[in-house]
Order: C-alpha cells, then structure tokens, then sequence
C-alpha cells in the first residue's frame, strides 16, 4: 500500500475465514484504516491483489465489483449518516438503491433493521438529534440492510463511553449471530479486540508490514513479538490483574 512514493505496508499476506471477527490493529499511523480502505476497493494496491472466495477483486471488471460490494454492509468511525435524512431514510437508501422492493416493503425492512439496533420507534429522528452511540447504532442498522455476507467497520468505538463501546461490541456479535456475517474491524481499543475477536493482524509503522497474524488472546501470551504482547497487555500489572 503507498501513496505515490510513500510506503504504507507492504507485503501483508492473511486470510480472514468465513465466520471471523477479524481485527486489523497496531499503533497510531501503521495504517489500519488505509488497509480496510483497500479491502472494500476505496484504494488500489501499488503491488498485489485482494481476494474474496478465490476471486480477484481488484482484477474483476465492474459489474463483478458491484455484484461483491452488494454483499457487503460498511460502517464509519463517524457514522457516515446523511444530516438531512432521517433514521428510515438513511437506512432504505441501500434498499431504493439495489433492490426493485416497494415502498412497503422497504418500510417494513427498515422498521426491522432499526429495532434490531434498538432504535424502534426513532425512524423519523435526523441524526443530530440523537446521542452519539444512537447514531453508530443507526449506521450499522443501514449497513444490514441488505443483509451482507461481510460487515466492514471502521474504529466503531470512537468517541463512545465505556458502557456505550460494549453495548456496540455485544450488538456487533449479535448481528454477526443473526446474518451469519463475516466481520472485520480496526480497532485500538483492547477491550473490544478481547471481547469480540478471534482473528487479526498486527501492522506495525516502523518495519512497514505485519508483524502477528492470529487469534489476539493467543498473541497476547504467545507473540513472539515484543512490541505485540506489548500492545496487547497494555493496561495490566506485573501480576497479570488489571490496573
């Protein structure tokens, strides 16, 4: 990954199963959310290719890469709301967009993804009336809409509270549960990566490439990796309890 001349990372090799929560982690800077971009097919990669179920995504012509991406839901660290659209309006767009579905049809669904999220009966709130959390529940009820095989989020804790960060990992997992979802995050916050992932990949700024592939709790104790089990025990005392 580069812009231009300026080296992001380079030779990062990993697989993310069907099923995964998969983590993208490091410090600040590495390139964690350049890395999802390139995923979803925002960027282009100096050297290499992505591939989904075998199948080139960058290689594939346009049609293959609409026909992928309408199997995908996205999220942003922002929320990626429209300020002028309402809560329904937000989360029927996918559907108005890439479904012949009518308009009943499409109200039923989005009254449904929106209580999935715990936001019945917000439907007609614009996002700047609700909290915060509210809008990051709002962003994943549209990102469902479709009912997509992956769920891409980006730093989906930033900006929460601590009880509001769990109550978005416990319904993270719940909508994987109930889609049957692949999900891929970036992600710094530990308590996230410990609660809800079982896959990652550690880039690192320095050596410009990734550095621990695994499940994070294993790479915690057995990384052989200084700077990751470093990373990934931040936060407890020498006797292992938290500080």
């Amino acid at each position: 990954m580069a812009y231009g001349s300026n080296l992001i990372q380079q030779e990062l090799t990993f697989d993310v199963n069907r099923g995964d929560v998969f983590v993208i982690m490091g410090g600040s800077g590495c390139g964690k959310s350049t890395l999802l971009k390139h995923m979803i097919g925002l960027y282009e990669p100096a050297v290499g290719d992505i591939f989904y179920a075998g199948r080139s995504f960058n290689k594939t012509d346009d049609a293959g890469r609409f026909q992928l991406r309408r199997e995908w839901g996205i999220t942003y660290q922002s929320g990626g709301l429209f300020s002028a659209m309402t809560l329904a309006e937000n989360t029927a767009l996918p559907l108005q967009q890439y479904t012949k579905l009518g308009a009943t049809e499409i109200a039923d669904i989005v009254a449904y993804k929106l209580a999935l999220v715990g936001l019945a009966g917000y439907q007609d709130y614009y996002p700047s009336e609700i909290s915060g959390g509210m809008q990051k529940r709002a962003g994943l009820a549209r990102a469902i809409a479709l009912d997509p095989d992956i769920l891409f989020f980006d730093e989906p804790s930033a900006g929460l509270d601590p009880i509001s960060s769990q109550l978005l990992d416990e319904l993270i997992l719940q909508m994987k549960e109930s889609l049957g979802a692949t999900v891929v995050i970036v992600t710094h916050e530990l308590a996230s990566i410990f609660a809800i992932a079982n896959n990652s990949v550690f880039l690192d700024a320095e050596t410009k490439t990734m550095i621990a592939y695994g499940d994070p709790k294993q790479l915690r104790e057995d990384s052989s990796e200084e700077k990751v089990r470093r990373f990934l025990a931040r936060g407890k005392s020498g006797n292992g309890s938290t500080a």
